[in-house]
C-alpha cells in the first residue's frame, strides 16, 4: 500500500486530496490499483488567507480544537501558529484493521427491529456501568456474522471487529464473565420479545398471521446431562444423525415468509405429536381466535388433536401431511378421482371423506429426483452385496457388514430381500419386485389432509409448499447461525444460547425480506459477506512538533456494494473525527 496525493484546482486555489492505494499484481506482470482508504483534503495553499480547518479531538486537553493540517513540505514561510499542524506524511502508518461493514449492518438491522429500545428498557445498566443491552448486541452480532463459542468471541473475534467503535465501548463488552452473565438475564423477557416482534413484522413487512407454519427440530450437545429429572437434555430421535449425543427439541412457529413468531425448547425425548396442543393454546392467547390455517408435516398432529381442532368453535383449520401408509387405504378410492392441474408438472386429486378433504399430489420434478436417489442407493447396495458374497468372512463379520450396508442405504434395503443362512457365513439376496413397484408408484407423490372448505386444489398445494419456510428457518439456524453443537453446561444458559440464535435469525430474516424487494438474486449470507469486506483501519500521522494525528477510517465500499446500499436505502455514517495526542514513546528493552 502507498499514499497517493491528487491535486485539483478549484476557484483558482490548489487542493490536494490524499488516499491510501493498494497495488495488486495480476497475470502478465501487470499491476492493478485499488482505492482503499480516503483520508480527505490536507492544505497545500501558500496563501495565509485561505486554510481548510477541521475539528480535531485533542486528547491532551480533552476537548475539540479547530486545526489546519498541512504537509511538512508545504509550510514554508508560515509563522508559528498553534492552529497549524504540520504532518509527516512520509511516516504515515496503518494499524489494526478490523471488520466494520457487517457489524454496522447488524447494528442497523437491530435498530430497524426496535431491539435497541426494547432491550434498553429491560436490561438496565449495572451498578458497575455494564451495558447489558450492548453485551447482548455483541452476542447476537457474533452469532449472525461469525458464530462460535463465547470463548472465541472473548479471545479473538471481538478484537477483530469494530463493534467497540460502533458502540462506543471497549473490551469489557466481551469479557468472558460478562458474556455468560448476560445469558442469565434473557429468558425472563422471552414472551415480551414475541409480542414485540409481532408489531415489528406488521410495520416493516405488513405481515399477516392467518397462515402459520409449525415444525420441530433437534440440536445436540457436546456435554453430558446432569443427573436431574428436570434437565431437558435427553437422548431421543436425532434429526442431526447424532443418536450418541443428548439433545433438546426446538418447536418453532413462523409465517409463510419465514418471519418467526415464537419458539419453545422441549426435552430431547419429546415426541413430535405431543407438542402441538400447547402451542395452539399459546398462539390463540397471543393472536386471538381468528380463522387461521396451520400447516404441519406428518407426525406432528395426532388424531386426537386433529379431532379437537375440528371440534373447536370456530374450527381450527389445518393442512397436514399424512404417513404414506394411509395412501394404501385410500388408493382404490383415489383411482376414480380426476386429476386437476395446479401448475406445469404438478397435478392433484381431491377426495372428500368424513369431515376432511384428502389432497393427493404428484410432482414430475419430485418423481425424477426421488427416482434418481432410489436408483443410486439401489445400485450401490446391489454392488456391495455382490462384493460381500464373494468375500470369505466369519458369520459375525458378515452380520456386521450387512448391518453397515443397511445403515448406509436404508431405503434401498427395503427393496431387497436378504436371507442369511442359519449356519455358516452365507447369505442370499434378490430384488423384491412387489416392493419396487409400490415404491415407484409412491415416488414424488404426497397425500395431504385438511378441514379447509377451499375447493381450489392449487391453493391447497401452495399452502403445503409454504412449509419450506420453516425448513429454511431450521437450515439457517443450524447452518449460517451454527446453533449446534451446544457447549454450555447449565440448562438456563443452554436455553439462552438458543434465544440468542433466535434473535440472530430475526436479523437474518429481516435482511432477507428486504432483499426480496430490491435484490431477489442475493441471499442474506452473501450480502453479509459483501459488507464484511469493508474494514476499519487506524491511520497514524506524526507531526513535526512530536505529536501524532490519528484518523480512524472505514475503507471505501466497492461499486457493487454502493449500489446495494442505495437499493436498501442505507447511508453509511460519517467518518469518525480525527484525534491528536502526544506520540507514544516506547523505550526499547534489551533482550
Amino acid at each position: 500500500m502507498f499514499l497517493r496525493a491528487t491535486t485539483r484546482k478549484k476557484d483558482g486555489k490548489e487542493h490536494r486530496y490524499f488516499s491510501v492505494v493498494e497495488n495488486r499484481r495480476v497475470r502478465g506482470g501487470r499491476v492493478l490499483q485499488r482505492h482503499v482508504l480516503y483520508l480527505g483534503e490536507i492544505n497545500s495553499s501558500q496563501e495565509l488567507a485561505w486554510r481548510k480547518s477541521i475539528e480535531v479531538w485533542d486528547e491532551g486537553t480533552r476537548y475539540p480544537r479547530t486545526l489546519a493540517l498541512f504537509p511538512e513540505d508545504r509550510c514554508e514561510g508560515f509563522a508559528p501558529d498553534e492552529s497549524i499542524v504540520r504532518l509527516k506524511l512520509a511516516e504515515l502508518r496503518l494499524e489494526r484493521p478490523r471488520q466494520w461493514g457487517a457489524c454496522w449492518l447488524a447494528l442497523e438491522l437491530w435498530q430497524q427491529l426496535g431491539l435497541g429500545e426494547f432491550w434498553g428498557e429491560r436490561l438496565t445498566v449495572s451498578r458497575k456501568g455494564t451495558r447489558w443491552d450492548q453485551v447482548l448486541l455483541v452476542l447476537v452480532a457474533y452469532r449472525l456474522l461469525s458464530p462460535g463459542s463465547e470463548w472465541r468471541l472473548h479471545r479473538q473475534w471481538f478484537a477483530q471487529s469494530a463493534l467497540a467503535d460502533l458502540l462506543g465501548g471497549d473490551a469489557g463488552l466481551a469479557d468472558i464473565h460478562t458474556l455468560y452473565a448476560c445469558h442469565d438475564r434473557l429468558l425472563a423477557h422471552q414472551q415480551a420479545l414475541f409480542d414485540h416482534l409481532v408489531g415489528r413484522w406488521r410495520d416493516l413487512f405488513h405481515a399477516r398471521f392467518d397462515v402459520l407454519l409449525y415444525d420441530l427440530t433437534s440440536t445436540y450437545f457436546e456435554s453430558e446431562p446432569r443427573r436431574d429429572e428436570d434437565d431437558k437434555r435427553r437422548f431421543g430421535y436425532s434429526r442431526d444423525h447424532r443418536p450418541d449425543c443428548v439433545q433438546v427439541v426446538i418447536a418453532l412457529v413462523v409465517t409463510p415468509e419465514g418471519l418467526p413468531l415464537a419458539y419453545e425448547v422441549l426435552p430431547g425425548n419429546t415426541a413430535d405429536s405431543t407438542t402441538l396442543q400447547a402451542f395452539l393454546a399459546r398462539i390463540e392467547h397471543q393472536y386471538g381466535q381468528a380463522r387461521r390455517v396451520w400447516c404441519m408435516d406428518r407426525g406432528v398432529p395426532t388424531e386426537a388433536v386433529l379431532a379437537q381442532m375440528r371440534a373447536s368453535d370456530p374450527p381450527v383449520q389445518y393442512l397436514v401431511g399424512t404417513p404414506k401408509g394411509r395412501l394404501t387405504r385410500l388408493e382404490q378410492a383415489l383411482l376414480t378421482q380426476p386429476w386437476h392441474a395446479v401448475r406445469p408438472g404438478v397435478k392433484v386429486k381431491l377426495l372428500p371423506e368424513d369431515d376432511e378433504l384428502y389432497v393427493f399430489a404428484e410432482s414430475t420434478d419430485r418423481i425424477a429426483k426421488e427416482r434418481a436417489m432410489r436408483r443410486r442407493q439401489l445400485k450401490w447396495l446391489w454392488a456391495r452385496l455382490q462384493k460381500l458374497a464373494s468375500m470369505t468372512l466369519t458369520r459375525d463379520a458378515l452380520l456386521m457388514k450387512l448391518g453397515s450396508a443397511k445403515t448406509q442405504a436404508p431405503a434401498a434395503w427395503r427393496l431387497i430381500d436378504v436371507q442369511v443362512h442359519a449356519q455358516g457365513a452365507q447369505f442370499t439376496y434378490h430384488l423384491d419386485r412387489h416392493a419396487l413397484r409400490q415404491a415407484r408408484r409412491r415416488e414424488g407423490r404426497y397425500l395431504l389432509r385438511t378441514n379447509l372448505t377451499e375447493s381450489d386444489p392449487g391453493k391447497l398445494w401452495n399452502y403445503y409448499l409454504q412449509l419450506v419456510a420453516v425448513e429454511e428457518a431450521f437450515k439457517t439456524l443450524k447452518g449460517d447461525l451454527a446453533v449446534r453443537p451446544i457447549f454450555h453446561q447449565e440448562e438456563r444458559r443452554i436455553e439462552a444460547h438458543i434465544f440468542i440464535a433466535f434473535l440472530a435469525y430475526c436479523l437474518h430474516v429481516t435482511l432477507g425480506q428486504q432483499l426480496k424487494a430490491f435484490a431477489p438474486g442475493l441471499t442474506a449470507r452473501s450480502v453479509l459477506e459483501k459488507f464484511s469486506a469493508v474494514q476499519m483501519i487506524d491511520v497514524y500521522v506524526p507531526t513535526t512538533d512530536g505529536r501524532e494525528l490519528s484518523l480512524t477510517r472505514y475503507t471505501q465500499p466497492e461499486p457493487e456494494l454502493k449500489v446495494l446500499l442505495e437499493k436498501l436505502n442505507l447511508t453509511l455514517p460519517a467518518q469518525p473525527p480525527p484525534k491528536i495526542t502526544a506520540a507514544q514513546v516506547t523505550a526499547s528493552q534489551p533482550l
